[in-house]
């Protein structure tokens, strides 16, 4: 499986905190449009994921529910008939729920700086560090915080959970 290190922190200043990104990215923005529905496995969490009504992917990750920097082992796998297979998921599995949001896609080096605009929650931004394999938790730790540092994400922005956990809440 492949790994990450992630943080997620509620936004209040999207636009200043997007001012601290654009001059450090190495690519960027990119907007998506997701649509993540979610189902019920007996361990870590399974979704899938439409992007921009032209592409979809099949997700499972574990992860702490922590709010700071943790660990997310995940695996993706491209699907072509989304609709189809989220039939035979909900057939098969029980739904947890749908998340809805559009994201703003940056790159800073191996490391993913997502701004996220949930329906129904609001404002976020996530870190995903993606690890090479030789690379341990602790360096990709150490990237996140150090790009926390630049942005000026402080630790009582961040949030436990995924969105799904929020919206049920």
């Amino acid at each position: 499986m492949a790994r990450n290190i992630e943080i997620k922190a509620r936004l209040t200043h999207r636009s200043e905190l997007e001012d601290r990104i654009v001059p450090i990215a190495d690519s960027g923005p990119i907007v998506l449009k997701q649509i993540d529905q979610f189902y019920r496995v007996p361990e870590g969490r399974l979704k899938l994921r439409q992007i921009n009504g032209e592409h979809a992917e099949l997700i499972f990750y574990r992860r702490s529910d922590s709010a700071g920097p943790k660990t997310s082992d995940y695996s993706r796998v491209p699907i072509v008939h989304p609709e189809q297979l989220a039939q035979l998921l909900t057939l098969a599995l029980e739904p947890l729920g749908i998340v809805t949001k559009t994201r703003t896609l940056y790159l800073v080096g191996q490391t993913r700086i997502h701004l996220d605009e949930v329906q129904d929650l609001g404002s976020y931004l996530e870190l995903e560090v993606v690890l090479e394999p030789s690379q341990t938790e602790a360096e990709g730790e150490s990237i996140a915080h150090q790009l926390m540092q630049k942005l000026g994400i402080q630790s009582e922005d961040l949030v436990e959970g995924a969105y799904l956990d929020h919206l049920t809440k």
